[in-house]
This record gives C-alpha cells, sequence and structure tokens, in this order.
C-alpha cells in the first residue's frame, strides 16, 4: 500500500520535483488554476492565520501563569509565525517559486537526455544519486514532522490516561482538560462542547500547519540538492572539455558550460531572494526555540511532558540543520567548478584560450545562500546558532 502510494506521488514530467510538486498543491500552497478551489485554499490559508493570531491572544492571558507553560506556548506560536511567513511570502512570489520550479524540472530533464545519450560518463550516476537522496530526505522530513504532529494532538489524551493526579484534579476542577495547541477562542471552553469545538480547530491547524512546513521544506531542500548535483554535472562538464573533438565541438562545450553556469547562478539569486528574509526571522526565533527547549527538558518533571519537548527540540534542530547542511554543500560544490577548467586538457590544443578564461571567470562566481544579509546558511552558522542558544539558555538559567 505504502509503494503504491509512492509511486502515485512521483510525476514523469518532473522526475526530481515530482512529490514536492504534488504536496505544494495538495496543501495549497502551489494555488490551482480553478477559482473555486483557489478561493477554497485561500479560506483554509486565512483560518491558520488567525488561528495563529489567536495564539498571541492566548499568550496575553496567561503571562502571569506558570513560566514552563508559557515558554511552551511562545515555542509553538512562534513555529506556526515563521510557517504563516513562509507561506505568505510563496503565494506573495508565487510567480518567482513558478520559474523556479519550472527552470529546475527544465534542466533536471535536459540532465538526464544528455546522461542518457552518453552513457558510460557516470552522468546518469549523478543524477541517479541526488534523485534517490531527494526522495530520502523528503520522505524521511515528512515522516519526522508527521510524528510531531502525532504526538502534539495525542498529548492532552496521553496525559489524561498515563497521569492519575492529572485525572483527579480534572475530576475536581482544580485543573482544566489540556488543550492539543493553547489558543483563545470567543467561547468558554470548560465546558464539553467548547473543549470539543477548540480541540477540532486546533487539530485542523496542526494538520495543515504541519502540511505547510513539510511541503514548503522539502521542495526548499531538494532545489539546494538539485543546485548540488547541476554543479557537480557542470565541473565533470569542464574536465571534458577537450576530450577527442573537433575544434568546433571544443567551442560548443565551452558556450555550454558558461550558458549551464549564468542560468545557475540566475536562479540561484532568485531562489535565495524568496529563501533568505525566511530563513534570517527562523534562525533568530530557532536560537530563542532551542533555548527554551533545553530549559524546559530540564525543569520539567513529568516523564512524559519530557519526551514532547525533546521531540519537538529533535524537529527545530534537525529543520534548521538540513538547511545549513545543504547551503553549505552547494557553496563547496560553487568552489570546486572552476577546478574542472584546469583539469581539462586546455594545454593539449591550442585553441579557444580566450574563451577559455572568460568561461573560468564565469566559474569564479560562487553561489551562495543566505539567511538575512548577514548570514550564510552553512555548518559555521549553524554552530553558532547552537552556541547561541546555550548563552540564552545561561542567561535564562
Amino acid at each position: 500500500m505504502l509503494r503504491n502510494l509512492l509511486i502515485r506521488l512521483e510525476n514523469p514530467k518532473r522526475e526530481l520535483l515530482g512529490p514536492n510538486v504534488k504536496a505544494l498543491e495538495f496543501w495549497g500552497i502551489l494555488l490551482p488554476e480553478s477559482k473555486p478551489r483557489r478561493y477554497m485554499y485561500i479560506f483554509l490559508h486565512a483560518l491558520v492565520f488567525l488561528f495563529t493570531f489567536t495564539e498571541y491572544v492566548d499568550i496575553f492571558f496567561i503571562l502571569n501563569s506558570d513560566l514552563i507553560l508559557v515558554l511552551t506556548n511562545v515555542k509553538i506560536t512562534l513555529l506556526a509565525t515563521i510557517s504563516c511567513c513562509k507561506i505568505s511570502t510563496f503565494l506573495f512570489w508565487q510567480k518567482r517559486w513558478k520559474d523556479i520550479i519550472d527552470y529546475v524540472t527544465r534542466a533536471d530533464s535536459s540532465a538526464r537526455a544528455a546522461a542518457a545519450a552518453a552513457a558510460g560518463r557516470g552522468d546518469a550516476n549523478i543524477i541517479r544519486s541526488y534523485t534517490r537522496y531527494s526522495r530520502k530526505i523528503t520522505y524521511l522530513f515528512w515522516s519526522l514532522m508527521a510524528t510531531t504532529n502525532l504526538f502534539v494532538i495525542v498529548q492532552p489524551i496521553l496525559k489524561f490516561f498515563c497521569s492519575s493526579e492529572y485525572r483527579e484534579n480534572v475530576r475536581k476542577g482544580e485543573e482544566p482538560l489540556a488543550q492539543v495547541v493553547s489558543s483563545w477562542v470567543p467561547f468558554v471552553k470548560t465546558t464539553t462542547s467548547g473543549f470539543l469545538g477548540a480541540s477540532a480547530y486546533q487539530i485542523f491547524a496542526a494538520i495543515y500547519g504541519g502540511g505547510w512546513i513539510t511541503s514548503y521544506d522539502t521542495n526548499a531542500m531538494v532545489i539546494m540538492v538539485f543546485f548540488r548535483g547541476q554543479l557537480e554535472l557542470l565541473r565533470r562538464n569542464c574536465v571534458r572539455l577537450y576530450d577527442t573533438v573537433s575544434d568546433d565541438e571544443v567551442r560548443r562545450r565551452i558556450i555550454a558550460c558558461h550558458t549551464t553556469h549564468k542560468e545557475l547562478v540566475k536562479f540561484a539569486a532568485l531562489y535565495n531572494s524568496c529563501l533568505s528574509p525566511v530563513m534570517f526571522l527562523y534562525m533568530v526565533v530557532c536560537s530563542f526555540m532551542l533555548c527554551a527547549s533545553v530549559y524546559q527538558t530540564l525543569m520539567e518533571t513529568n516523564p512524559l511532558n519530557r519526551f514532547l519537548i525533546a521531540e519537538f527540540l529533535i524537529f527545530g534542530v534537525s529543520q534548521l540543520f538540513l538547511y545549513c547542511w545543504h547551503g553549505n554543500d552547494v557553496t563547496f560544490m560553487s568552489n570546486q567548478v572552476q577546478s574542472g577548467v584546469f583539469e581539462s586538457g586546455w594545454y593539449k590544443r591550442n585553441i579557444y584560450r580566450r574563451e577559455l578564461v572568460l568561461l573560468g571567470y564565469q566559474l569564479d562566481k560562487t553561489i551562495r545562500f543566505t539567511a538575512g544579509p548577514f548570514v550564510s546558511l552553512n555548518i559555521s552558522s549553524f554552530t553558532s546558532i547552537l552556541k547561541g542558544a546555550y548563552s540564552y539558555y545561561t542567561l535564562l538559567k
């Protein structure tokens, strides 16, 4: 059954981004052409935006209560805020994202066709490798998000059945029933109908918000993997510039490498313009989230709550790490492309030296993804955020 589902997610016209684009369409992030469906998705998005606003209202009312509860609500609210920023920017820059997705599909299909036509060069192995890796990243991240969402949704039930003290407090009216996600509603939540109504809205927001995060993040990460793979293929093509071919073919190859890199730089800049503002906000928020999660883990006495906080911490760290890891990978490979020109047989044939120099200047342009105007997406930035989060934790403690 699972295998059939994964097969249905594939798209022969989008061999790399098939599952990712289908997820974007399923959650309404890539808006459909049909007006009724488009308005339906806009309405669903508006409901989640409204729910995030109610979380802020709820925080205002519980500011003077238990610190652990306040930190939990603030963490979840900040995560929801980041999700709203991701989706609102994606919807606002819908044309940019469609251009990026179309370019990735077009360039990937062209690379696959070229690899199939020139069997034995090893290019097909690189394409298969980064395609398999993209699927692993996509499905593992979906699984992690689904697990996190599941624990968030069932934690009130687990708390009720696992804690006799909590059940007794609820029976006596000394403690309210735990909510899926703490939020404000314009009716009384202590009644049965009020609690069920608030829980239904919270479950909808948790599931839909989880769909937002998984579809946006996996699409962004797979596009990073694509850039890395294309840069590796480009480097190999540079090494083969002078391989036993005619003079005209050498010139054609130099032009093809120049054009390919120029397009990669252009669309990488467009991609970075869409991702960078969101990542800057996420890095700022992530430091607080990590700090608060560590503090809660050490201060919390309930084993179930500790487990839920730890799972939330793992999700936050892995999300940030994947972005920084793939950003670092792209930058590293971008710096390696130019060496392919020097590894070619340029010294064997005294032709097109000027064009080769111009190609070298073009390949010297490094592709780098950033989080805002100051921070690069790399491993160094990731470790800096972890150090910053520990410093904040020390101050909070």
